[in-house]
This record gives C-alpha cells, structure tokens and sequence, in this order.
C-alpha cells in the first residue's frame, strides 16, 4: 500500500478549515455561517479570497468584511478542532481591527434610532384581515 504524501499529513495537522476556525474562535455564530461569509467573497486569507476548505494555520491574517462596510482583521494565534469556551477561543487570535472613529460611531447610532422609529413592515394578523375584507368588498 502507497503511504500518503508527507506534505498532506503535515498539513492537515499544522493547521484547520477556515469555516471549522472560524466557528470555534466564536467569529460566526455556526459553521454554516462561516462557510456562506466564505462563498460569499467575505473572508479574505493574507489578502486572497478563501474557500471555507481553505486550512488556516498560526500567523494567518484574516480578515472579514461585515454589514454596512465594516472589516474585522484578526490574526491566528492558534487552532483547535473541537468547541471551546468563549474566553478560551478569544485567545485563538488577536483582533487587530482598529477602533471606530467618532463619525463612524455617531452614524451607528443615527442608524440604530432610525430603526428603532420605523414602522413594522409586515402587517399583523388585523391588518391583514381588514386588507382582505376590503378586497373582497364590491364596489
């Protein structure tokens, strides 16, 4: 029997998935998250996109774009392939993103009132049934 390939057992145990990393490090909140953000284009591994198969390994800079513009850079200080706690997975990595500027964080919160003031969308079970009732009603 051929024995397998040195350079493939070296790397499958110096490092792990990028969607299985980013999972544990509590960077997304499933795997399954993690893999769309990767086939999205929306995780960048040392400046090129990656597939959620990709294998990260110590000193990897990733970097994550999330909603309104924002990106997440972190650095892989290690990797584990099983869950654990949240205080151990922060230390899976350092979190290099630099800090929001004032203008930034006023624009968050001008967005956060504005949501919090707008009308629900969806009509509730009464406003659907008097749209109905005038729907049906003849003319």
């Amino acid at each position: 029997m051929p024995s397998p390939k040195p350079e493939t057992t070296t790397a499958a145990l110096a490092g792990e998935r990028l969607d299985l990393w980013l999972d544990v490090a509590c960077l997304f909140k499933t795997r399954s998250a993690a893999q769309s953000a990767c086939r999205g284009g929306k995780v960048d591994v040392n400046g090129h996109a990656a597939r959620p198969n990709r294998v990260v390994r110590t000193g990897d800079q990733i970097i994550i774009t999330r909603g309104g513009g924002r990106r997440q850079t972190v650095i892989v200080l290690g990797t584990s392939a099983h869950h654990v706690p949240k205080a151990e997975a922060r230390g899976l990595y350092e979190d290099r993103t630099p800090p929001p500027t004032a203008a930034e964080i006023e624009v968050r919160a001008f967005e956060r009132a504005w949501r919090a003031t707008a009308p629900v969308t969806t009509p509730d079970r009464r406003d659907r049934r008097r749209l109905r009732r005038l729907k049906e009603e003849p003319e």
